[in-house]
Formats: structure tokens, sequence, C-alpha cells
């Protein structure tokens, strides 16, 4: 019995020298099966370009397997070291690509706890067979742009142990499905940008184990469930940039163990009624001990800022920014509160700024900018931080020549701060990325020592700036704001040489000369160059189609001359084309509808001239254009029919419930100018649902395409002055979102379609001087034009002008349907008006004429403008 004791101890204590032993966990641990089973799905994939933007680091893993070594020593594969079976499974930034098929050989690894896809290019449908792992505790495949999710709608008995799930950034085939709230496991759910809507479920409240939970960036609605109450183990909840509603969740009060919670970016409105109200005041700082992260930015937030947020004991982020509060922020406890950073931007506060901000110890980054703090400050009680913005608020700042800031300092915003000459002690800030003075009141000339090479976003605009730039573009600039002062001189040549620089704005300047001619082949990062409203001349360089990142090139108001050059076609990213009030000719630039992403194309004001091509060379050119104004030139020929029946971007009817937002990025907004409703207006910002078409003060001619009906989300549509004919299109009554409508100074007849008295949202109209007739159509928004919209039509009657006529009298449309035995029945009144107008005889003459023709309507038509107002007045008569 002793020698089996002693026996047994002996073999315990060699498997436990086998377990510890560095040489036996890496030697032949993994059987062949399962070997075989990882060599086998390594193949069934694709290696492909690593470029993930959600890794820092990006390596093909699967690349170094070989059946000759152990799997267990492989990339990303983790064994079991007692057993040899392989539990993880982590191949995250491996550039992976294809598809994971039903039938995987990943399926055989039954031992699998852990398994990581994430950030590859994996594309088609999740296998379900992933969900049956009975061990699984991990399972990430977020960041797959191209993989769709389709989850078992069963209950999960056997993944009952999954802990952390990440499937962000995927395609889900419908919803969040209900199999999700069975597992009572999970402590890490991450759905973040998934598309999803509607509301969110409330079964989520059920997973009590939750640690973290990320509903970010969807499209959820409504409020936030009440069963949200029972996770009392939140560390971390993230349901930003979402269309959230309702009330501040009182019950984030009960969340003990919160760090982080981040509600920005949604609807959340907390005014005076049901649905509305202020934050929480009855919450107090003990209630949140843990919390060190608060976002509520980009809201509908009011009322005043409650006391207890100035007060949370371990507070380090807060963000308010972009809501309606009001009110003074109160004073901060700073003799214990660990606030590094606070931003209120974008509110309605007021009163003077909390002198405890500049006594906080550890604040770093301070945002107050677009506010109303009133008054005189001394910008020194913020010369410790890191980031400092008060532009926006009407202050007027005390700087002089003894100021300091920390050397450090790399934010620095004091636009609207009523300064009238350059800081000095900018000049010794050697680690400043950001700087903006623009709307302020300096004079002068930039100085050089402004040029720094740290710098990355100088915003200078809206000054008072002469002289030229000497010392423009060194190599970190990324963005240059000099608009609106009185700069002058030459273009510098050094705009050709800066890789950085992505957003040049020089508009409303004095430059003169001709635009730099950049000879060699670029590495640009230029996406916004705008020169508009300045004395540039010369032509258009071919070589501007070197920048190929441009996204918005705006010349509009110089005395640029010549043609657009075909090189223009090259402009992959182009977005915005602003050519207009120039002095450029020749014909249509045809090659620009090659430019797939190009939205606004403005070339009105110049001397261009000619038919447009109906026979485009492609199928489907300009199907991004929103914006086309080709006013005041002296095109010819009909419409550009081809183009407008391809506008594609012009034909989404929701357009106008789709969120609200503007071209351009945070850094900077496109700019046009354009007529709206007969107003010359200039747009610092373009919404990206507006829709517009200006043809007028051109040569066109020939009948309005009845496809123009199809544009259903234009809002303006402009093509008076030139020489159309024909009727007005009935279809043109299906473009619900259409605000104003200018056909006049045209020689269109026919009669004004009743259709169009569904366009509620018409508050202009405009049909003056043309050749129309019969009865003013009445309702909704036809109530509300004046007499000048239908000036000059001597055969139009009804509401509002004087003329009365019939309400059955359609006579217009009665002759179109009229056949060739018009007059067979003897003469017609035309034959007598025309008699007693100009004598009997040739009354009867003309009578005979019309009847041998047979068009009377075309023959009326000329003999109407040789005989005058005489006629027209019977014509009249006659309608009445």
């Amino acid at each position: 019995m002793f020698k089996g004791f002693f026996t047994s101890m002996i073999v315990l204590l060699f498997l436990q020298q086998a377990v510890s032993s560095p040489s036996a966990t890496t030697t032949h641990l993994c059987s062949d099966v399962q070997k075989l089973a990882l060599f086998q799905f390594k193949l069934s994939l694709s290696i492909e370009a690593c470029a993930s933007t959600h890794c820092d680091i990006s390596h093909p893993k699967t690349m170094s397997w070989t059946m000759s070594s152990d799997c267990c020593s492989w990339d990303g594969v983790t064994c079991n070291q007692l057993t040899g079976d392989v539990i993880g499974l982590d191949l995250s930034c491996s550039c992976l690509g294809g598809s994971i098929l039903p039938n995987s050989t990943l399926f055989q690894l039954s031992y699998l706890q852990f398994l990581n896809f994430r950030a590859n290019n994996i594309s088609g449908v999740l296998p379900q067979g992933i969900f049956h792992l009975h061990n699984l505790k991990q399972l990430r495949v977020d960041y797959n742009s191209n993989l769709t999710i389709s989850l078992p709608e069963v209950k999960w008995e056997s993944s009952s142990s999954l802990q952390i799930l990440s499937l962000s950034e995927t395609t889900f085939s419908g919803g969040i499905p209900d199999s999700i709230g069975y597992l009572n496991s999970l402590s890490s759910l991450s759905l973040r940008k998934c598309k999803f809507s509607g509301l969110i479920p409330r079964f989520i409240g059920n997973l009590t184990r939750l640690t973290t939970l990320d509903l970010s960036s969807n499209n959820f609605s409504g409020p936030i469930p009440d069963s949200f109450a029972n996770l009392q183990n939140l560390t971390y909840l993230f349901l930003d940039i979402n269309n959230l509603v309702g009330q501040f969740p009182s019950w984030v009060a009960n969340l003990r163990q919160l760090v982080g919670l981040d509600l920005s970016d949604n609807g959340l409105d907390l005014s005076d009624n049901s649905l509305r109200g202020p934050l929480p005041s009855n919450l107090t700082a003990l209630q949140l001990p843990q919390l060190t992260a608060l976002y509520l930015s980009n809201n509908s937030l009011n009322g005043t800022i409650p006391s207890w947020l100035f007060d949370l004991p371990s507070l380090a982020e807060l963000s308010l920014d972009h809501n309606d509060f009001t009110g003074q922020i109160k004073e901060f406890n700073s003799s214990r509160s660990p606030l590094r950073s606070f931003s209120c931007a974008n509110n309605l506060l007021n009163g003077n700024i909390p002198l405890s901000l500049s006594t906080l110890v550890n604040l770093i980054d301070l945002e107050l900018s677009s506010n109303n703090f009133p008054g005189f400050l001394d910008v020194d009680m913020f010369s410790h931080l890191y980031t400092l913005d008060l532009s926006h608020n009407g202050l007027s700042l005390r700087i002089t020549n003894m100021t300091k800031f920390n050397p450090n300092l790399e934010s620095l915003g004091l636009a609207s701060c009523n300064i009238k000459k350059f800081p000095h002690f900018i000049k010794s800030l050697e680690h400043l990325q950001d700087l903006d003075l623009s709307n302020n009141l300096i004079d002068g000339e930039i100085p050089q020592w402004i040029w720094k090479d740290s710098l990355n976003d100088l915003d200078l605009s809206h000054n008072f700036l002469t002289g030229g730039l000497h010392h423009l573009l060194q190599n970190r600039l990324f963005f240059l704001k000099l608009q609106y002062n009185t700069l002058s001189g030459s273009l510098p040549d050094s705009i050709c040489n800066s890789s950085s620089l992505e957003i040049l704005n020089l508009s409303h300047n004095n430059f003169t000369g001709a635009l730099p001619t950049c000879s060699r082949s670029l590495e640009s990062s230029l996406s916004v160059l705008g020169v508009l409203i300045n004395r540039i001349s010369g032509s258009l360089p071919s070589t501007l189609s070197n920048f190929r990142m441009l996204r918005s090139l705006n010349l509009y108001g110089n005395k640029l001359e010549g043609t657009v050059p075909p090189s223009f076609a090259k402009f992959d990213h182009l977005e915005v084309l602003d050519l207009g009030s120039n002095q450029l000719n020749g014909a249509f630039p045809q090659w620009l509808e090659y430019l797939k992403n190009l939205q606004v194309l403005i070339l009105k004001s110049n001397k261009f001239h000619g038919m447009i091509n109906n026979s485009s060379k492609i199928e489907h050119p300009f199907p991004s254009l929103r914006i086309i104004d080709l006013s005041d030139n002296m095109f010819s020929g009909p419409l550009p029919a081809k183009y407008i029946k391809n506008f594609k971007a012009m034909m989404d009817g929701e357009v106008n419930r789709k969120e609200r937002s503007y071209m351009g990025n945070s850094y900077y907004s496109d700019t046009i100018i354009t007529v709206i409703k007969g107003v010359e207006t200039e747009y610092v910002k373009i919404l990206t649902v507006f829709t517009t078409i200006d043809l007028s003060r051109n040569k066109f001619e020939g009948q309005i395409p009845e496809y123009i009906g199809n544009l259903k989300s234009l809002i303006n549509l402009n093509l008076s002055q030139n020489h159309l004919t024909g009727h007005i299109p009935s279809l043109i009554g299906n473009l619900l979102l259409l605000e104003s409508l200018d056909f006049s100074f045209n020689r269109l007849t026919g009669v004004i379609p009743q259709q169009l008295t569904s366009i509620y949202t018409l508050s202009r109209l405009n049909l003056s001087h043309n050749d129309l007739s019969g009865r003013i159509p009445e309702g909704a928004q036809f109530y509300t034009f004046q007499n000048d919209s239908y000036a000059g039509n001597l055969a139009l009657c009804g509401q509002p002008l004087s003329i009365k006529c019939e309400r059955e009298t359609n006579e217009m449309q009665e002759e179109e349907d009229e056949g060739d035995d018009y007059f067979f029945n003897g003469f017609t009144w035309e034959a007598v008006v025309i008699g007693y107008g100009s004598g009997v005889v040739l009354g009867f003459v003309v009578g005979y004429i019309m009847f041998m023709v047979g068009k009377p309507k075309w023959f009326m038509g000329i003999i109407a403008r040789e005989l005058g107002l005489k006629v027209r007045r019977l014509e009249i008569k006659r309608f009445a």
C-alpha cells in the first residue's frame, strides 16, 4: 500500500513538472485534428491589404502558419497548456478577407473560449455555427463593415457562458434579436454603428451582469428604457449619436458603479412639460461617487445647470456643449475637484465666468465659446491651461505685454474678443497647434512669428489685415483661413509645395495676378481652395488638376478668362465647383459630367455659349448633382434634357425628413452665391438637402421636359428669361418641396396646371410675361400670390386679377382635344373676332385660310401678335 502511494506521488510529481516545464507547454500540444482544422480555415480566407482605421498595427497573422510547426505556437492561437486544446483564436487586425463558410472547419474547435476577428474585411453572413460553440465566452467580430449578422432566434442555452459580445460596425438582418436577452452571463455588449432604428429593446435591461453597454452611433429613437435601472453593475454606458428623446433618466443616480456616461448627440429635450424638464436637481454628488466622465453634448437640454454637477468627487471630464442651458455657471468646489476638462460651448449661458475655474489645479482644457458671457476679463486667470476657448461671447480681453501663458498651450480660441493687435504672448508658445483670432479688430500685416512650425490650424479671418502672404505655408499647416480681410498681392507659388495643407480660404480679399501654375505632379492633400471675390485674372491653369484631392474649388467673382480645361475631369473627389461671375467663355464643359461626386456646379454670369449636347458620353451623367446654376450666359438650343433626366440626387422625395447637416466638415463650411426667390444671397453654409436648378437668362428654346417633375427634392426652379415654348408640365405638381418657381419672360402657352396647387411649400411664383391663358388655379398657396406673378399674360383671368372668368371654362384644353373637323360646321368665333377687329372681308379671308390649314391655334398666334391689343381684349371677353 505504501509502495502504491509512493508510486502515485512519483506520478503526480512528474505530471506537475510536465505542466510547469516551459518546454512541455510549447512542444506538440496541439492535436493533429485541431491543427488541420485551423490550417484549412486559414486556406478558406484570403490575405488583403491592411488598411483598417481601427488598428494601431495590422499584420497578416496567418501568413506564418505552417503544418510543420506546433499550432499552439502559431500567431494568434492560444492553447490549454494542460490538454493542448485550442481555446483562443485572436485574428484581429490580420488583413483577412473572404467569407466564413457554414461548413467551416473552425466549428471543429469545440473547446474555443475566445474568438476575435475584429477589424478585418470579412464579408458575407456570419454562420450560425459560431453561436453554437458550447464553451465560447468572448466573441468579437466588430469592424467588419461587409459582414452580416443574423442571430439565431432560439434561446442560447448552449451559449449561456458568453460574457463578451462585440458586433460593432457590422450589418444586421433586422433589429436587435430577442435572443440576446437570454445571454445571462453577458458583461460587455457592443453594438455600435450597426444601423439599428426604432426603440431600444427593453430586454437589454434584463442583462443584469452588464458592466459595459455600447449602443452609440445608431438611429435609435424614443426614450431610454426604464428597464436600464436594473443594470446596477454598469461602469460604462454609451448611447451617444442616436435620436433618443425624453427626460434625463433619473435612475442614473442609482448606478453607483458608473464611471463613464455618454448621452451626447441625441434629442433629449428637457424643458417644462411631460416630455421635458431640467436636469434632475434632487441628485447629490454622493449618489454618483465613481462617475469620472459625463458627456451630454449635442442635445437640447435646457434650464440651469444643477449645482451637484460641480461637486462630483470623481468627475474628471464634463461636456455640456451644444445645448440650450441658461443662467450662470455655479462655482466649482475647487478644493477637491479632480476636473481636468470642462466644455459648455454653444449654449445660452450668461453672467460672470466663475473665478473657481482659475483655481482648479487639475484643469487643463476649458471651452466656454459661443455663450453670452459679458464684460472685461483678465486672460491671465487661465494662463495655466493647455486648451482655452473664449470665442464668440462678446468679451473684451485684457492683454498686456506682460501677459504670459503656459508655454505648453496647444489650442487657443480668442475669436470675437475685441482684440486690436496680435497678442504678444503668442510669440513664446512653441507648442501651439490651433489658433483662432477671427472676427476681431486686428489690422496691419501678419507678423512672421505667427507661422510657427507647430501650427496646424490658423484662423485670422474677418479682421482688417493688409499686405501680402510672404511667409505662407510652412510644412505642418493643415487649415488656413484668411477670408474677409484686405490682403493683396499675388497668390504665392508656395501653394504648390505644401504637402499638408488641406483647407486654404482666401476669399473676400484683394488678391490679383494669376492662379499659381503647379507644373509638376503634386503630393498634395489640398481639399478646399476658396478664392471667391478677389481680382484674380488670367486663365484657369490645366495643372490645377494636379490637386487631385480637391473637394471644393471656389473661384467665384474674379476676372478669369478662357475656357474650362478638360483636365478638370480628373477631379475624382470634387463636390463643389463654383466658377461663377468671371469672364469665362466657350461651350459647356461636357467633361464635368464624369465627376461622380460633384454636388454643386455654378457657372453663372460668364460668357459660355452654344448648345448643351444632349447626347451624353456616359449613361448616368452628374449622378450626385444637387445645385446647378448656369444662369446669365448665352446657352442656346433645347434644355439639357439628358442631364435633367439623370439628376438622381434630386429625385429623393423623402429628403426633407432627413437630418439637417451642412456640406463640409467641422473645420470648413462650403459657401455659394446664388439667386433664390429673386434675391442674390451668399450661403455661408450649404444644407445637404438644398437643391436648385437655375438656367435663367440664357437663350434656351423648346419645351420644358415633363420628367422635370421627377426631381422631387427640388426646392428652387428658375427657367426665366429664355425662349421656352409649349405648356407648363402638369408633373411639376409632384415637386412637393418646391419653394420658388420662376418661368417668367418666356413664350409659354396653355393654362396654368391645377396640379401646382398641391405644392404647399411654394412661397414664390413668377409666371409673368408669357402667353398663358385661362383661369388661374385657386387654392392653397395660390391665394397668397399677387398680380405681378401673372403680369403680361393678357389671356389669364381669375383671382388675383381683376378680369373675371367662368368657372367651367378651360378653352385651351378643349382646343387641343378637337380634331380635323374643327371647321366643318361653319366659321368659328375666331374668324368673327378678326372680322370685327380688322374688317369683315379680311376676317372671312383669314377664317378661310384657317379652315384650309387646319391649325387655327398656330395661325391665331401669328395674327394676334400683328393685330395687337384689340384682338387680345376680345379673346379675354370670350373667356369671361
